[in-house]
């Protein structure tokens, strides 16, 4: 004899519809979660997008026009599209000056920033006290120094004829006061450039190294020591590894900050153009744009100077990903 089940069809359905409510929910409220911190985010992107893309977006199409001072006037100006930067690519100043300067400035800013950087951050955290103090507030003050001041400092310093350090330097038979200017000369132009961008940039990388060196436990360190490792060797072996995150932050930043320095170099006696043998990109850029009214120009260069960037950028950052995962 069958039992008729539509009757309990129907309260299986009814027990059923409370849970598919219930998952549809759970799914609801999942979706809800994922979505908050996008729109949380979603005025920040909107800011960086009116201050940071439209403004890029606005030298791209600059870099592809031949606009200069009448165009400024008028607001209209023609389409050249490649013409600037096939301008830029061929000229000789581009591969004779400004990108050679521009990259081995940079690579020696970034490599000496970061050693006496991490140099003085070991210092503080071996000292203790007013020691420490009196370190710390001497490294934040050169921190604290605009740039501006700063370079008329070293300017002041390097003086070709009552500067103290020109005159070390030629105590010491590096130069002849009487026949050397440093600030004419390529090589010293940009040795005293590094020292400033140097001195101005290395509390930055001490400050944060510091705070890393901080969160390395000391009982790897006595473990090693007790081993016999030496100082040197436990930095390489312990320290370095653990702080490798830390190391990669201030070098990429360095690396953007010294790769697009202009203050410290259009400053500098001759660094304003007159010297063609001491411009870099950045420089260039605002001279062709600014001096000679050529804007169209002065775009292209610095999207130039921008594509090499991104592109030592994310060259480093997928040199530092390739050692993390093999």
């Amino acid at each position: 004899m069958s039992v008729p089940t539509d009757h309990l069809r129907g309260v299986d359905q009814s027990l059923d519809r409370p849970a598919r409510r219930r998952g549809k929910g759970l799914l609801t409220y999942a979706s809800a979660n994922r979505r908050r911190p996008w729109m949380l985010l979603l005025p920040t992107f909107i800011v960086l997008g009116l201050l940071l893309l439209y403004p890029m977006l606005r030298v791209l199409i600059l870099s592809m026009q031949d606009f200069g001072l009448r165009e400024l006037v008028s607001g209209d100006a023609d389409f050249v599209f490649l013409d600037n930067f096939r301008e830029v690519l061929t000229d000789s100043t581009m591969w004779r000056y400004a990108l050679p300067n521009t990259v081995l400035f940079s690579v020696a800013c970034v490599i000496l920033t970061v050693v006496v950087g991490t140099a003085v951050a070991m210092l503080l955290a071996k000292l203790s006290g007013w020691a420490r103090i009196l370190v710390t507030t001497a490294v934040m003050t050169a921190w604290a120094v605009p740039a501006v001041t700063g370079t008329y400092v070293w300017i002041y310093l390097f003086d070709a004829r009552s500067g103290f350090l020109t005159h070390l330097l030629s105590d010491a038979g590096f130069i002849d006061m009487a026949t050397t200017n440093i600030f004419s000369e390529r090589f010293w132009f940009y040795a005293v450039a590094t020292l400033n961008v140097v001195h101005h940039g290395f509390p930055f990388v001490a400050i944060t190294v510091l705070a890393g060196l901080l969160t390395v436990p000391t009982e790897l360190h006595e473990a090693a020591a007790i081993d016999g490792a030496g100082a040197w060797k436990r930095f390489w072996l312990i320290t370095a590894p653990i702080l490798k995150p830390v190391f990669a932050i201030v070098t990429i930043l360095s690396t953007i900050w010294d790769f697009k320095v202009f203050t410290q170099i259009y400053l500098m006696p001759g660094g304003d153009g007159a010297n063609q043998e001491v411009l870099n990109l950045g420089v260039w850029s605002y001279v062709s744009a600014m001096s000679q009214n050529r804007f169209g120009l002065g775009a292209a260069i610095a999207v130039l100077l921008t594509l090499v960037l991104l592109g030592i950028t994310i060259f480093y950052l997928r040199t530092l990903f390739k050692e993390d995962t093999s």
